[in-house]
């Protein structure tokens, strides 16, 4: 007889589990600092098939002592290349793919639409401020977690169904935010301040969390979504939270339908986007951005590309648009968002689902 169990013995041994679908579930993980490589951990363990990393940080040798996926050895290589090496070295079996890249400049949209949930591992309000619109844009649920030394949190959003992350903005929290747009002001703050204190306890408690979170929606089940956690280490008052949709908040209509343009990359010339949208919406009003860019010719802030703009005759990459994002051809209050694909494989790399 043969008594060996298999590796998710004891997970299967879960009433409700499904091993087949954490194997083949697709989570997009943003940031792979101490909060981050707990997350990465944690997937690992639990068998999810498939995982990217994003950050574009190197490691310092402060990290090691608040992240279990570094060693010694790795100071000053990129953190999302060691989180995703060593996610290896836990389970061989997953297909994780590190990319190097901010992901408020350097990541297409597509990576969100290609995700199931997005996990947040971020420490700043401007990458969550994005996140939190690239998954409402595109219907994506994610994750938000945030740590500093025994406290932590974990939020939920899954917009327009539920509250999104604007919506627990406060006007302090706008102020400090449009203060580090214009100025680098609180980016200055924070490498005077040299991070934020924090211990490997609390970054494991959260991401713990927040992985939770997202087995239990991956299966089905009632997770922590348009809620939140506030995890209080030191006297053990922690509480949940429940957060209200803000009437003015732009993020709680449906998302546009979207349309995957295999054949349309970085490399495509916008011209090419807009003809794709008018085939669908018929003549198009504009083209509009996954994100604000720079012309780099101009100096000049690009949100939208008009009718007759002489933008169209530019790429996308010339612009300034990351691979595999999404354009939304507008007209009049219709809306198609098209997903640049051709991208795809090269933004996946060597993974199995690049192939």
């Amino acid at each position: 007889m043969d008594l060996r169990e298999g590796r998710f013995a004891r997970l299967e041994a879960i009433e409700w589990w499904s091993q087949p679908r954490v194997s083949a579930a697709r989570v997009l993980v943003i940031g792979a600092g101490a909060l981050g490589n707990e997350v990465v951990k944690n997937l690992a363990l639990l068998g999810v098939g498939h995982v990217v990393v994003v950050d574009d940080d190197h490691i310092e040798r402060s990290n090691l002592s608040r992240s279990v996926l570094f060693r010694a050895a790795d100071e000053g290589r990129p953190k999302a290349e060691c989180a995703a090496r060593t996610a290896r070295d836990i389970y061989p079996d997953i297909d994780v793919r590190a990319l190097v890249d901010d992901v408020i400049g350097g990541v297409g949209l597509g990576l969100f639409h290609w995700a199931d949930v997005v996990i947040g591992a971020v420490d700043n309000r401007e990458a969550r401020v994005f996140v939190n619109a690239a998954c409402a844009r595109l219907g994506r649920p994610w994750l938000d977690g945030g740590i500093e030394v025994l406290q932590g949190i974990v939020r939920g959003f899954a917009p327009p169904e539920t509250a999104c992350y604007e919506c627990t903005m406060s006007s302090v929290d706008w102020e400090i935010l449009n203060q580090r747009r214009s100025c680098g002001l609180v980016a200055k703050r924070a490498a005077q301040a040299r991070g934020v204190p924090t211990t490997p306890t609390t970054a494991s408690v959260i991401a713990g969390i927040q992985v939770q979170e997202a087995i239990k929606h991956l299966h089905g089940l009632s997770a922590l979504l348009g809620r939140g956690f506030v995890f209080e280490g030191l006297g053990h008052t922690s509480y949940a939270v429940g957060y209200a949709k803000k009437a003015d908040c732009p993020w709680h209509d449906a998302p546009a339908p979207l349309e995957e343009a295999a054949g349309l990359g970085r490399a495509s010339r916008l011209r090419e986007v807009w003809e794709l949208g008018a085939a669908r919406l018929g003549d198009l009003d504009a083209l509009d951005l996954s994100r604000d860019t720079v012309l780099p010719d101009t100096s000049e802030p690009l949100s939208s590309i008009a009718a007759g703009s002489p933008l169209l005759e530019r790429t996308a990459a010339e612009i300034g648009l990351p691979a595999w994002d999404v354009m939304w051809a507008r007209r009049a209050d219709r809306q198609l968002g098209i997903v640049l694909a051709a991208d795809r494989a090269a933004v996946l790399g060597g993974t199995q689902e690049a192939r």
